[in-house]
């Protein structure tokens, strides 16, 4: 599975659409991720997506039998008691919105 989602990223990076404004998905994401984090780090405090930085794409594929509508990387900002880093992140969105995976890199 790891290697198809990686496939699905390089090939949607390379048919990048572009976006007037931040889809409604973007949030969903940030919501998700802070949700998950915040279970195994309760000193989370706030979760920020860096907007320039975001990679923003339409997709018509699917990881196994699951449909993938679209994928959202770029820099987030986990803010914390003592710590505010930015980290990269991956977030995969499947129909109707609904957040598949949200992935933040570890530093």
């Amino acid at each position: 599975m790891r290697i198809a989602i990686l496939t699905i990223i390089g090939s949607i990076l390379t048919s990048s659409g572009t976006f007037a404004q931040v889809p409604a998905e973007v949030d969903a994401c940030r919501a998700s991720g802070l949700a998950a984090l915040k279970e195994r780090s309760p000193s989370i405090d706030e979760l920020t997506f860096d907007i320039e930085s975001l990679a923003i794409s339409k997709a018509e594929t699917k990881v196994e039998d699951t449909p993938v509508k679209m994928v959202i990387m770029g820099d987030a900002y986990l803010k914390r008691e003592k710590d505010d880093k930015p980290y990269r992140f991956v977030c995969l969105v499947g129909e109707k919105g609904k957040v598949l995976l949200t992935f933040f890199t570890v530093q």
